[in-house]
């Protein structure tokens, strides 16, 4: 590929592919621009380095999950079930994410560890799914008054061990599922109308 016709996609996807032949620690600016057939310096027209390109990548590998769960959030009808549709969803996927793609998943994790831009754009997307569906709730009656978008976030926390990838070796145990339904059982009651 000619230096001056490569895009930023081009890179991200590059980079996405390199991340899963070498893993996190092992990928290379050099890897990418190889894959590319450019020079590693046509990159940095493009990313600041490394952890640039890889942010990218993540993110965009985060944003094929958002398409459902956005579509999801904007449902019309009963908050309590879209919300749990909601988790459902986000929970398999991270899941099936954290299995089938597992150096996506490292990478994933270790963003997640160190906070990157893409774990924060990520998490700020969950909010506000979740505060739209609190918003709904209100309005049909089903949940209390209160502040949704404070209130989403402290039932992101809540529901952490479920969803960030930190806590994936939980995932799998036989527990999990139950554990995550007395959870969201807790998070309804609180949020309940009475």
């Amino acid at each position: 590929m000619a230096e001056e016709k490569i895009s930023r996609e081009h890179v991200i996807e590059a980079t996405e592919t390199a991340l899963r032949r070498f893993g996190l620690a092992k990928i290379s600016v050099v890897d990418v621009a190889k894959a590319l057939k450019v020079s590693h310096g046509a990159l940095y027209r493009h990313f600041d380095g490394k952890a640039d390109m890889v942010d990218a990548a993540i993110e965009r590998w985060l944003d094929r999950l958002a398409g459902p769960l956005a579509v999801i959030a904007a449902e019309h009808g009963p908050a309590p079930e879209r919300m749990r549709r909601w988790f459902d969803v986000l929970i398999a996927s991270q899941a099936a994410k954290a299995q089938n793609d597992p150096e996506l998943f490292d990478a994933f994790r270790e963003l997640a560890r160190r906070g990157g831009q893409a774990i924060d754009v990520e998490v700020e997307r969950r909010a506000a799914h979740l505060a739209k569906m609190l918003d709904d709730g209100m309005a049909q009656g089903a949940f209390e008054s209160a502040d949704a978008g404070t209130t989403a976030r402290a039932i992101l926390d809540a529901t952490a061990p479920f969803w960030r990838p930190e806590h994936a070796a939980e995932w799998r145990r036989p527990q999990a599922q139950a554990r995550f339904d007395a959870v969201f059982r807790l998070v309804l009651r609180g949020l309940s109308a009475r």
